[in-house]
């Protein structure tokens, strides 16, 4: 029986990019038909057409649902997505697509076939590839995945925000109901938790473009991180089940 993998796309007002972005994910998964592939639009407090496109892509493609949430949050669409899914593998990435999707099979793979029960694509690992990203931002990233290390100096991975990440079934139920942020400390928590765990987390380099049109505030999210990591380190993360 083939592997299931359900791709969750969180999405707010992306009414435009929706489609296209679903049209070449499977333009891409035809192409590898050894997964069993699922597409989930993970809609968090859209205003626009977006949950009416979204609807209309399900009824369009059997292997398309939708979740809808009243309440905003990247993090909580992705904590009910993936807590909903029966799926061997539970990942997401980004409606933009900054990820190429020449990874996704690696990403995949990792759980699969090589015993991770975390894998993530790293801009910031050899081999990997960084396009059209502003010097602010470039700055940013970094800064902020050095204070990682400095506050959790056993950290070995290096990019905890790419948007590209996948859990397997142990870790989407051991790990992410204890996830506490709803936004986007969600992928930094999910990782420092898996390391509490002792679960193996694998860094797949990626060829990344910067989206120009990122919904993304900057300063204020970076904020956000910083409080989230502060509490991590100074209230303690919980325990989830180890790893065997």
């Amino acid at each position: 029986m083939a592997t299931t993998v359900d791709i969750v796309i969180p999405v707010l007002n992306e009414e435009v990019s929706l489609p296209a972005c679903i049209d070449n994910l499977f333009a891409f998964i035809e192409e590898h038909p050894e997964r069993e592939w699922r597409i989930v639009v993970a809609d968090n407090g859209s205003t626009d057409r977006t949950a009416e496109i979204a609807a209309e892509l399900s009824e369009k493609h059997p292997n398309v649902s939708v979740t809808h949430l009243e309440l905003r949050g990247r993090g909580r669409a992705l904590k009910q997505a993936w807590g909903l899914s029966d799926a061997d593998v539970r990942l997401y990435m980004d409606v933009d697509l900054s990820t190429d999707l020449k990874s996704l099979p690696d990403l995949v793979s990792a759980i699969t076939d090589d015993g991770y029960e975390v894998a993530i694509g790293s801009r910031l690992i050899k081999g990997s590839k960084v396009v059209g990203r502003t010097l602010k931002r470039e700055i940013t990233s970094r800064g902020y995945n050095i204070m990682i290390h400095i506050f959790f100096p056993l950290t070995k991975w290096r990019d905890a925000q790419c948007g590209f990440k996948a859990v397997s079934r142990k870790a989407a139920e051991n790990i992410v109901p204890l996830v506490k942020d709803n936004a986007w400390f969600l992928d930094t928590e999910l990782l420092l938790l898996a390391d509490k765990a002792g679960y193996l987390i694998k860094e797949i380099p990626v060829h990344w473009e910067d989206d120009p049109d990122t919904r993304v505030k900057i300063i204020s999210t970076a904020w956000e991180d910083v409080k989230g990591l502060l509490r991590l380190r100074f209230k303690g993360r919980p325990v989830p089940p180890s790893a065997p």
